[in-house]
């Protein structure tokens, strides 16, 4: 039944952009020059954002559509310095962390507010399609402007997600697109995205998609004893790992007198099979998952004079998860939670020189969590910033955030109040003046709360567990050209290395006769890596263009809690030596050929660094085909994707095993 009200939720939104008025127009974008000139000319977008003064990566427009990705969590595979756990499959958890700082050190921010989960403290990014966004910016320490809300100076690093903002020619007043793709795992995804201009300072946009999937796919499960001898080797179909989902948008947005302002409201609901680990060559397929998300956001920002500017961001948010374990060989576990936030932000910036800006913001945030668990928190947080350039060649900015929490639960000894206090500073300068060459660096300190769960949990939890700490060093160059005649038209590249050091990590540690488990502040982490990117465009005869990117991270990530563990100074776990990107892309006339490329090195899945906790190295090719078309008004863009090109067999997290090779087709047409 829930099934079928999810199907008849997404028909009735169609049916409703399919009522609305619709003007046929030619988007300029459907000429196959402007394609290529416009692929191109993104890159070196992107590669001129490298003078900002805080390191930060993108991904937009052609060159995000490019990729074969079906999710956000897919496409953030390209940046450097990042870590996905996936658990596979169409429907499987997905989530990212930062230089080995930990998911919950990691800002997700949704047209600039933070997406949260004060129950656990992560965000699936398995969840957001890409079909509606516009723009992936991710950031290591913080957005690279003081003009924000006070919470997003707290993140050690953070993922911005911009969804598509309307455009509209001269004498236009509607556009259209539906899009549908098929493929493996029986895939069903059909979208619709309808934008509409209400006047000329305020457009609306709506849009819904509907993902289904049986999630079966081929996998080979291998593995092999310390003595060298194959325990297991065989191919098998990944089973309960269905996905059946509905994704609703609508906003609206309007232009002022030196200002703007928007409000958005986000659905997703879902149901979908946990298939569980393998281990010891046994499949089980008793867990379940219902997911319901919803929220209401809105944010106005205006220059109230020529020098003081203010901006307010409001958000309501809803979360409802169901999650049921029938498995007989386990516990029976049958929970609910609901999560309510609400947060209001208020930031405002004056301008006491042309080149030198204060800030002051003041954000306050209540989380509530029911059923299974009851707790309630309140945080509040107080930021000053000030940024201050020199002749465009040196730019400074600094910040401070002033933290505090309060949280009761019922039932349960409340965590107490806590309150911290956390610097930053940054810094880039161009040593001269006629080349593109900056150098960068920043120091940071930031901490996380610890979530519900770790405070909470029945038998587990600790509620006199205390922030974790974290101290974040950095220094990096960039270096930027773009001839105007010859050969290569564009070029950039960045250099980063960095020093983190994680205090009071928060861990499960075994505790008493019964091997019970509690959370207790025992870790202490050392971080040394390195991030290179580097991105070039090509001018091609007979009209043909060429981009190429790479990315590469080194990265040490050891445990120095304890000398006396036998897991000192080793790696920690699923923190990888060597990983690494590259993305090649080839266009002619209407036609358009990517190659993408993730490599990740060997790891272990535990503390010790021993040959029994050892994993592989694992690499994927993905390439896909695509083709453009111009009907009268009609816009048509027909693509062929092939995953996992050379059908190899990998995990990202032990046990939960990637799909092989598999297929993906799409049509999309825009009126």
């Amino acid at each position: 039944m829930e099934r079928l009200c999810r199907w008849v939720s997404f028909v009735c939104a169609i049916g409703v952009l399919a009522a609305l008025p619709v003007r046929v127009w030619a988007d300029e974008t459907s000429s196959t020059d402007s394609i290529q000139t416009r692929s191109l000319g993104e890159v070196m977008v992107t590669a001129n954002r490298y003078s900002e003064v805080i390191p930060s990566q993108k991904l937009a427009g052609k060159e995000l559509q490019a990729l074969n990705s079906f999710s956000v969590a897919d496409a953030i595979r390209y940046f450097s310095g990042i870590q996905i756990k996936d658990y596979g499959g169409v429907g499987g958890l997905k989530t990212v962390n930062i230089r080995s700082m930990g998911t919950n050190h990691m800002g997700v921010y949704y047209n600039g507010i933070q997406l949260g989960n004060a129950q656990n403290g992560q965000v699936d990014l398995g969840k957001f399609s890409l079909e509606n966004i516009e723009e992936i910016s991710l950031y290591n320490g913080q957005k690279s402007e003081i003009f924000q809300s006070a919470r997003e100076f707290g993140s050690a690093g953070s993922i911005y997600l911009t969804t598509r903002r309307p455009k509209f020619k001269p004498g236009e007043k509607s556009h259209l697109k539906a899009s549908f793709k098929t493929g493996s795992f029986d895939l069903v995804n059909p979208s619709v995205l309808f934008e509409y201009k209400l006047s000329e300072s305020v457009s609306m946009t709506l849009n819904s998609e509907w993902t289904n999937s049986s999630g079966k796919y081929k996998f080979r499960y291998k593995r092999v004893t310390p003595s060298g001898e194959v325990a297991y080797d065989t191919t098998a179909t990944r089973q309960n790992g269905d996905i059946d989902a509905v994704r609703f948008e609508g906003g609206l947005q309007g232009y002022l007198s030196n200002g703007f302002w928007k409000a958005y409201v986000y659905h997703y609901s879902s149901e979908r099979g946990i298939p569980g680990a393998i281990v010891n060559n046994v499949w089980r397929n008793g867990e379940r998952l219902w997911d319901r998300n919803t929220f209401v956001q809105g944010v106005y920002q205006q220059d109230i004079t020529r020098k003081y500017s203010l901006k307010v961001n409001a958000k309501y948010a809803f979360d409802y998860t169901h999650y049921v374990n029938n498995d007989d060989k386990l516990m029976r576990v049958d929970n609910q939670y609901k999560q309510r936030e609400v947060y209001v932000s208020l930031a405002n910036k004056y301008s006491i020189l042309r080149n030198w800006d204060v800030s002051v913001a003041y954000d306050m945030q209540w989380n509530g969590l029911s059923e299974y668990l009851s707790a309630s928190r309140y945080t509040h947080w107080i930021s000053a910033a000030t940024a201050f350039s020199l002749a465009d060649r040196l730019k400074m900015q600094a910040s401070v955030l002033a933290t505090l929490v309060d949280e009761t639960a019922e039932g349960q000894t409340k965590a107490p109040n806590k309150s911290k206090v956390t610097p930053a500073v940054f810094l880039s300068y161009q040593p001269l003046k006629r080349y593109n060459w900056v150098l960068r660096a920043f120091y940071k300190q930031i901490y996380r709360m610890p979530t519900f769960n770790d405070l909470y949990y029945t038998d587990m939890g600790n509620s006199a567990l205390k922030p974790e700490s974290a101290t974040q060093y950095n220094v990096g160059f960039t270096y930027a050209v773009a001839p105007k005649t010859g050969f290569l038209s564009g070029f950039h590249t960045g250099v980063d290395a960095y020093y983190n050091l994680v205090k009071d990590k928060i861990v499960a540690y075994p505790k008493g006769q019964q091997f019970r488990w509690t959370m207790l502040n025992l870790g202490k982490v050392d971080i040394r890596g390195v991030d290179v990117q580097a991105t070039a465009t090509f001018r091609l005869p007979l009209e043909i263009g060429l981009m190429t990117k790479v990315q590469y991270t080194y990265q040490e990530a050891i445990d120095i809690t304890n000398p006396s563990d036998n897991y000192y100074r080793d790696q920690i776990p699923y923190i990888p030596w060597h990983s690494g990107s590259a993305i090649l892309g080839l266009t002619y006339k209407d036609w358009g050929l990517n190659y993408s490329f993730v490599y990740v090195g060997e790891r272990y899945n535990q503390q010790e660094n021993i040959e029994y906790n050892y994993v592989q190295p694992w690499y994927t090719s993905d390439i896909s085909l695509v083709k453009s078309f111009k009907i009268k008004a009609v816009n048509l863009k027909v693509t062929a994707e092939v995953n996992n090109l050379f059908d190899q067999a990998y995990d990202v997290v032990l046990n939960y095993p990637m799909p092989m090779r598999n297929y993906r087709f799409g049509i999309a047409i825009e009126l």
